[in-house]
């Protein structure tokens, strides 16, 4: 349930609302906006009685959520949500550029490829520590050492860190990345998630191989249910009939999610495709469509990458690349008149 207040609502009253409200034992959630403040009523609001809380003086309009999704929802937070990660803003208008390898494979490896990615414009640093494979027999990353060789090509940067968590036990050692990563296959690993809304890191969730928007906007209220309202869609391709590439990239998510939610939302366009001179043309599309960021694979020797090779950019094609996402980033801000 959602109430708006009217403009310049008195405090008082304010107060002792959402007292009553939390009384009848449901969560209020206050959104201050530029026209209006609303309450998002999380819970059993099945037995509150709307026309009581319509004839307040207070109370401009009263309206019941059919989504099963509360926290996530814009209808709540009418707001972009902004998540400030370092000296870094994801949403609000600025373009997040996350860069790096699939995989950690060495310190000289990721401190390098940091380095070339912050020169060319990234903001954020991208690496796996730990790696989902298909495979038994491929390469699972580095784990904890794969950490500590990105914690180094933070303090040689000053670009945070982006990584993927694999399970419940890892967490301890998650509490000096900057952003913690919820893979495809572990969108829907609810215990996960709910463990995840018990901390206040920035969470990024990727959609799964066959989720829908609701399935996914669901897995990020299991985060914000927990109380950590620091959350980040990408849209990382799903599974259709087509196999030229390696998943489908929905671009469409772009412009639903702006209408289904506040939270910010990143396009991978890496592993969208499988193929890196798809990276560029897809990138573009995502800026030109309204994503607040990308998450892009480079590696400085993709031929001998240990993970995904195929799909990453030499440092040198993705600082042309980015170049041209920056380029359109501004133009499209200029053309929708915000110079900022």
């Amino acid at each position: 349930m959602i109430v708006v207040l009217k403009q310049k609502a008195n405090r008082e009253q304010l107060d002792g609302l959402i007292s009553w409200l939390k009384s009848k034992n449901v969560s209020v959630h206050t959104t201050v906006g530029e026209a209006h403040t609303i309450l998002g009523l999380v819970g059993d609001t099945s037995k509150l009685d709307i026309d009581l809380i319509s004839a307040l003086d207070i109370v401009e309009d009263v309206k019941r959520v059919q989504e099963p999704y509360k926290n996530a929802n814009r209808k709540f937070h009418p707001e972009d949500t902004v998540i400030r990660v370092g000296n870094t803003s994801i949403g609000g208008g600025s373009l997040t550029i996350m860069a790096g390898p699939c995989s950690v494979e060495s310190e000289e490896q990721v401190v390098a490829i940091a380095r070339a990615v912050k020169a060319s414009g990234a903001t954020m640093l991208r690496g796996g520590a730990f790696k989902p494979r298909t495979s038994p027999y491929s390469f699972q990353g580095l784990g904890a050492a794969g950490l500590e060789f990105l914690k180094i090509a933070r303090e040689e940067t000053g670009l945070p860190i982006v990584t993927e968590i694999m399970e419940i036990g890892q967490l301890p050692l998650f509490d000096d990345v900057d952003v913690i990563q919820v893979g495809a296959r572990n969108m829907q690993n609810f215990d996960l998630l709910k463990a995840l809304g018990h901390q206040d890191k920035p969470v990024m969730i990727k959609r799964g191989l066959s989720a829908t928007y609701e399935e996914w906007l669901m897995s990020a209220e299991y985060v914000m249910a927990g109380g950590n309202e620091n959350v980040i869609l990408c849209e990382r391709g799903i599974r259709t009939f087509e196999t030229y590439t390696r998943n489908t990239l929905d671009l469409a998510a772009i412009p639903v999610l702006r209408r289904l939610t506040h939270l910010p939302v990143i396009i991978d366009p890496s592993h969208a495709t499988g193929k890196s001179w798809l990276v560029d043309p897809l990138a573009m599309s995502a800026v030109a469509g309204g994503a607040d960021g990308l998450i892009i694979e480079v590696h400085n020797d993709p031929a001998h990458a240990l993970c995904d090779g195929p799909q990453s950019l030499r440092p040198e094609d993705f600082d042309a690349v980015a170049k041209k996402l920056f380029a359109l980033h501004g133009f499209c801000r200029t053309l929708g008149g915000d110079e900022k």
